[in-house]
């Protein structure tokens, strides 16, 4: 699809909330596809897969993120999150994650760069940690 004379950016939407409850209500999914939606229509990019996985944080095996990488690199498409903390709050998950060769958006943060994503992604992982020592 060509837009003002250059190719649309296509990407690949991934939903992830943390507990089946979670899942079966749909509200933190649907706030999620809401931000993804808002910010993909707002800077004119084709979405061109949707996952969605119910999955702690914690765990790193995510099947459904690993197919949409796979479908990211295939296609040349970004994979696009609400936040950063959809992907994980493990530094190690979202340092990997960075090396994948696959370009990313988090919608909070949409600047965010190779460098800041470290930080971000210790970030992250800290507040795992608070949450963790309040429940």
């Amino acid at each position: 699809m060509v837009q003002g004379g250059s190719m649309t950016k296509k990407v690949v939407s991934y939903y992830r909330v943390s507990t089946t409850r979670q899942g079966e209500s749909g509200l933190g999914l649907e706030s999620q596809r809401e931000t993804v939606r808002r910010y993909v229509t707002s800077h004119g990019m084709e979405t061109f897969g949707e996952f969605t996985e119910v999955e702690s944080g914690k765990v790193n095996d995510r099947p459904e993120l690993a197919k949409a990488l796979n479908v990211c690199r295939k296609n040349g498409a970004t994979l696009v999150v609400s936040k950063l903390d959809r992907l994980s709050r493990n530094a190690l998950f979202l340092l990997q994650l960075q090396q994948s060769n696959v370009e990313f958006i988090c919608c909070d943060c949409p600047n965010v760069d190779r460098f800041t994503v470290g930080i971000l992604a210790l970030v992250a992982q800290r507040e795992r940690e608070l949450i963790s020592e309040r429940t």
